[in-house]
């Protein structure tokens, strides 16, 4: 147990029993952490009453711990959301971050003016401004302001309107960039109406904005004011050809957000798809650092109150991947959100695009730089969340035993890469150390083999070990694992008959969708192994078949027996090869191979 500084155990019997927030200071007076908590007074108290710690990273911050500070709140709802506010204004280095948080720009509508503006920001204020964003990807951001600013006639001056007015209009007015409200050429109501539209379009609705758009042509039109008909035609345009490149699919109707995970060790990637009227707008992302140790349902929750709560514009539903113990306090705090965990239909299908596009920017992430890199396939990653694996089991082995009738035993590894079969790092085993039939004992002795030798020869070792077996075999493996001093690298057994994957350390075994690609990459896995065994122990009894046979044969040698096998086969092929053929192998001549032939007829009507 760590011991407890004085300042905070003076502070530890009069911490409040209601919700809150607490935060761990160094030595140094640096915030180390900041976490949230339905009872301070028991939840501080916890990191003081564990003699051992799971986590590496908690043990450490323990270690470094001089001094607690409490923030006392009325309910859990406002704990979640301070608790994200602060760790944004400190970044505490052992919370989960989000990184570059601050860097990803918006675009800003200062509704609160008389006279709205549109620009590019990077500071989110509470300010009464409308934001869009954050935009991860600066182009499409880009993008989105030169619309507007092509069909809308927004102001580009920085005039506290109406306090401070101009004699005269700019440029734009010229060029037909601004209507000069600055000169009162355009009410404030026109002005306000066209900031409206801009406000639609931001939010992904450009239908709604060429509806009012073609309705006050129409107007124009009938009231004989053409040039303004043309005008707004224009515009008309130009929704309709910037409304098209942004659309990737059609998808069930509606508004919603769509959040899709995804992680390898100490990287994650969170991916947020914003669909509109029904349409796939646009797709934004977060890496996610400092992860080591966290659960994913920890780190999910993370990102949504310290990211997506932030967001102004958010969809009525918010679709997440799994469900995370912080749900109903974030749903709290989102008054006109409802975040749902779809398991099937349609909504499913759109949490798997957003899942698919997360493990694709991780493995963009991973391979920046490597060269030849292959990516993971969809199942590795299933797998991992299946298996609840916070490293991607990128390399996976399985060990099979093959025997028969307790003769020539042998042990087989095959190696999967990112989820495909590596052959040259396939290995066979013949058992040593086991008389009669032993599988228990025979996984033992193969899986103590491979990873003393991987571990001699300064190999990397596998992500994943995966015995073709049940309980049994599992329990044989961990004890050759645990005596290598490996006893907490990942391991599962797939057994055959009901395909459950016993992990090692759970007592219930993990039944996966028959449909799972995961599954099947498992019992791919298992099948290759298993095919690797037999192969092996078929060519180990043809040998001794063979062997026992020419063993009878007087003046045949070790080496001669070895050179016949190779080029024949077996007893039969020899016996099928004739004279001629038999004396051309290297050692033989005409009067070797008759004399062969003839002993093996005569042992062959024995």
């Amino acid at each position: 147990m760590s011991s407890i500084p004085d300042s905070v155990s003076a502070k530890l019997p009069h911490l409040p029993d209601g919700p809150g927030v607490y935060l761990w200071k160094g030595a140094d007076g640096r915030i180390l952490y900041v976490g949230k908590a339905k009872r301070l007074r028991s939840r501080v108290r916890s990191y003081y009453a564990q003699d051992h710690f799971e986590s590496p990273k908690t043990r450490h911050l323990v270690n470094q711990i001089a001094d607690l500070e409490t923030i006392v709140v009325p309910s859990e709802a406002h704990a979640l959301i301070l608790e994200a506010n602060l760790i944004k204004e400190y970044r505490p280095r052992f919370n989960i971050a989000l990184r570059d948080d601050k860097s990803y720009p918006y675009i800003k509508v200062t509704v609160q003016e008389a006279f709205p503006r549109v620009y590019v920001t990077r500071q989110l204020q509470n300010d009464g401004a409308r934001y869009f964003g954050p935009y991860t990807d600066v182009g499409a951001m880009r993008r989105a302001l030169n619309v507007v600013k092509r069909i809308f006639t927004v102001r580009s001056c920085n005039y506290d309107m109406p306090r401070e007015m101009p004699e005269r209009p700019c440029l734009d007015y010229f060029i037909k960039r601004c209507k000069a409200p600055c000169i009162l050429a355009q009410s404030q109501q026109d002005y306000r109406a066209m900031i409206d539209e801009v406000i639609l379009f931001l939010d992904g609705k450009p239908q709604e904005v060429a509806r009012r758009i073609r309705d006050r042509m129409e107007l124009a039109a009938e009231s004989l004011d053409f040039e303004r008909a043309a005008e707004l035609r224009d515009a008309l345009n130009h929704v309709g050809r910037m409304e098209e490149p942004t659309v990737v699919l059609e998808v069930e109707g509606g508004d919603r957000d769509i959040i899709g995970y995804a992680r390898d060790a100490d990287d994650a990637c969170v991916v947020l798809l914003r669909v509109r009227g029904g349409k796939l707008l646009s797709r934004e992302h977060r890496f996610l650092e400092n992860i080591e140790g966290e659960e994913d349902a920890a780190i999910l929750s993370a990102y949504l109150a310290g990211s997506y709560v932030a967001i102004s514009e958010k969809a009525r539903d918010l679709l997440i991947p799994f469900d995370f113990e912080d749900r109903e306090l974030l749903e709290q705090s989102m008054e006109h959100t409802r975040i749902q965990v779809p398991q099937r239909g349609p909504r499913r299908e759109l949490i798997d695009l957003a899942q698919q596009n997360a493990r694709h920017l991780l493995e963009e992430l991973r391979l920046s730089g490597v060269e030849g890199g292959i990516r993971a396939g969809d199942p590795v990653y299933e797998l991992a969340r299946e298996l609840g694996l916070q490293k991607l089991p990128r390399t996976m082995v399985c060990f099979d035993i093959s025997t028969a009738q307790g003769t020539d035993t042998v042990g087989s590894c095959v190696w999967f890469e990112n989820g495909r079969p590596k052959r040259g790092e396939y290995r066979k085993f013949r058992v040593k150390t086991v008389e009669g039939t032993d599988d228990f004992a025979s996984m033992r002795e193969v899986v103590t083999r491979y990873f003393q030798r991987r571990i001699a020869d300064e190999k990397p070792l596998p992500d994943l070990v995966v015995i073709d077996g049940g309980k049994g075999q599992l329990s044989a493996a961990h004890e050759a694992l645990g005596a290598l001093d490996l006893g907490d690298r990942p391991l599962i057994s797939l057994a055959k008959r009901e395909e459950e994957v016993f992990v090692w350390g759970r007592s219930e075994p993990v039944r996966m969708s028959r449909r799972s690609t995961a599954l099947r990459m498992l019992q791919q896995l298992r099948d290759e192994a298993h095919r690797f065994a037999i192969t092996y122990n078929r060519k180990r009894r043809t040998m001794r078949t063979v062997t026992s046979e020419l063993l009878k044969v007087p003046g045949i040698g070790p080496v001669k027996r070895r050179r016949l096998i190779q080029e024949f086969g077996s007893v039969q092929g020899v016996r099928d090869a004739g004279e001629e053929a038999i004396a051309k192998v290297p050692g033989f001549n005409t009067a070797q191979a008759r004399k062969l032939l003839e002993t093996l007829a005569a042992n062959a009507s024995v």
